[in-house]
């Protein structure tokens, strides 16, 4: 972070913390119920999450444009449930507060990025959708493999420079006062309110980062399912219309999971108490990646089939070696 701690040639000194404590959760009773039902929510993520990524891999006929999102999807759920669960419960379930300065951002940084691209993703899907919609007969030319992936690993390289970006910012910044932190992980506000010299650009990021990765995403989302709609509307029978619109509803399932909690929360963000608040962010990130992979396969007929041929073949290969 030398970059970030260097001005107009001259090195700068900033005051670091060892540490910083974590202190969300603090002072509500029978807090270790949830943090067991954390537990819970992370191994029913994991056990989900993979067994999609394993049908996506192991099934030839799920190769298209759309299921390379979804793996990613998968992938981003366990990656961020995974950074985020165990050490949440590490901080709270074992009494292990204290997280060192280094630590603490690292801890920042995923799980800021898996945040983020959680949101990228549902934006990729979105796109898939409105082309396979609005432009059916262009489709297998827009929207192919090599262009999905292209831009899945653009939103990786963006999410990760971001975050990379409001972490060397952070690195900028003298702690004077003492280093806790009023959350259930590392939170951006929180640290760098805590500083004692100008954390204007800090601030900033703030207010646009959540323009880039929530509202924009959300948008586009919204104006592409209303062009869909219109669309189908002019030009569909009812019948049609449906039948278009029924290949919408496992990723309409992920977009309301996603955004609707988080809109709920900071909606209400200034009239609720801090461990209210502390509580519905928590559960805002960690149930999407429980939920996404159970809706997906319900809502997608293809996923649905290989996982029930896969589980087929491994039922038969079993009688073979009993027999």
């Amino acid at each position: 972070m030398d970059l970030f701690n260097s001005a107009l040639g001259k090195n700068i000194t900033f005051r670091h913390p060892d540490y910083f404590i974590i202190t969300g959760f603090s002072g509500i009773p029978n807090v270790k119920h949830y943090f067991v039902f954390l537990l819970f929510v992370y191994v029913v993520s994991v056990v989900g999450n993979t067994a999609v990524m394993v049908v996506i891999f192991l099934d030839h006929n799920l190769r298209g444009p759309k299921y390379i999102a979804v793996f990613n999807l998968a992938f981003v759920d366990l990656f961020g449930n995974s950074a985020l669960v165990p050490k949440v419960l590490d901080i709270f379930l074992f009494n292990h507060p204290n997280i060192p300065y280094n630590d603490c951002l690292t801890f920042l940084f995923f799980c800021y990025t898996c945040l983020t691209m959680q949101a990228f993703n549902l934006v990729a899907l979105a796109y898939d959708r409105l082309i396979a919609i609005i432009f059916p007969l262009h489709y297998q030319v827009k929207v192919t493999q090599n262009f999905m992936l292209y831009l899945i690993a653009a939103f990786w390289a963006f999410a990760i420079i971001a975050v990379l970006i409001a972490v060397g910012l952070i690195t900028r910044l003298s702690i004077c006062a003492p280093a806790f932190v009023n959350s259930y992980f590392c939170d951006h506000g929180q640290i760098y309110r805590l500083s004692c010299n100008d954390h204007y650009p800090n601030y900033v990021l703030s207010c646009l980062y959540p323009v880039l990765f929530f509202w924009i995403p959300l948008a586009f989302i919204l104006i592409s399912y209303l062009y869909i709609g219109c669309t189908l509307a002019k030009v569909a029978t009812v019948h049609e219309g449906l039948k278009a619109f029924k290949t919408c509803i496992g990723h309409l399932s992920l977009v309301a999971i996603y955004f609707i909690p988080s809109l709920v929360t900071f909606t209400l963000m200034e009239k609720i108490q801090p461990n209210a608040r502390i509580i519905n962010l928590s559960l805002t990130s960690v149930f999407p990646p429980m939920l996404n992979p159970i809706v997906y396969v319900l809502q997608t007929q293809e996923i649905k089939v290989s996982l029930k041929k896969l589980l087929n073949i491994r039922g038969k290969s079993n009688k073979i070696i009993t027999m």
